[in-house]
């Protein structure tokens, strides 16, 4: 399997002198192609100042992003984001089929193939048929589809995810991880998404890197040793499920938590299972 993406040393300091902040201190790892990594961390660790560096977004101030080879040194072509505010990525004045076909304007396809690339995008997450309407006729989680095929349109070799299902309802959360993992695996598409949530980190995973407080940097490395076929209530009651769940949890907590506090944090993810598995359920 080839190395898709390469974090060597990034690191990200806003400002100067005392009052710098340092967001991400010397981050390294990579992706390998076809992978679907997640990476999951407290809120404010600079998650998402991470995410900017490797899109190109926001050059580092340490270190260095590679994507199949060759440094990152502005936005790639071939690399596309899916944000957590859907209703702040689309255009509400274009309808749907334009807003998946917009990244394409820049490449050299011509009219019909670009539609017929939003097309086929959209059918891959389930809203074939829906060209015609516009960002406002669709509920939230439909929206959040939209941005997924506009991503998916242009065919990226590195599709970025920051908490792309944080802004809907539970329900329509559990549609979105399984609509990932069925159209990752369809496309061969190379996932890295950031996320504060342990559950969803696990089910969505092939592997979980837990980042510590900021500044942000890698506490572990955990593969995902659950089945390619995942369900949201057979997965999630499993073992392994739990086992790995309670495991980024007390990695996220830290090292210095007294045992009782652990215990709490445990009782709490466990309670936070429940209560998943039993909307799951409904």
């Amino acid at each position: 399997m080839s190395t898709m993406l390469e974090v060597s040393g990034v690191g990200h300091r806003y400002g100067t002198g005392d009052t710098a902040h340092v967001a991400v201190d010397e981050l390294s790892f990579t992706v390998e192609a076809g992978q679907l990594a997640c990476i999951v961390g407290p809120s404010g660790c600079g998650k998402s100042t991470l995410l900017r560096a490797i899109a190109g977004l926001l050059p580092p101030t340490a270190g260095t992003v590679s994507l199949h080879g060759d440094r990152v040194t502005g936005v790639p072509d071939d690399l596309a984001v899916v944000f957590q505010d859907y209703s702040r990525s689309l255009f509400p004045w274009l309808t749907v089929g334009k807003n998946v076909e917009f990244p394409l304007r820049w490449s050299k396809l011509d009219k019909a193939t670009r539609r017929d690339r939003a097309r086929e995008a959209l059918s891959a997450v389930g809203l074939a048929g829906v060209e015609g309407k516009f960002p406002w006729q669709l509920s939230g989680g439909m929206q959040q589809r939209v941005s997924i095929a506009r991503a998916l349109a242009s065919r990226p070799a590195l599709l970025l995810m920051d908490e792309p299902f944080a802004s809907v309802d539970a329900q329509t959360r559990f549609d979105l991880e399984d609509l990932l993992r069925r159209v990752q695996t369809e496309q061969g598409t190379t996932v890295l998404l950031v996320t504060h949530d342990i559950d969803e980190s696990v089910y969505l995973g092939d592997r979980v890197l837990v980042l510590s407080k900021s500044p942000a940097h890698i506490v572990a490395d955990l593969p995902v040793d659950l089945p390619a076929q995942r369900d949201q209530i057979t997965t999630r009651e499993s073992p392994q499920f739990v086992s790995l769940r309670g495991e980024v949890a007390r990695l996220l907590h830290g090292p210095a938590v007294t045992a009782a506090a652990d215990a709490a944090e445990w009782e709490a993810a466990e309670k936070a299972a429940s209560s998943t598995v039993e909307n799951a359920k409904r």
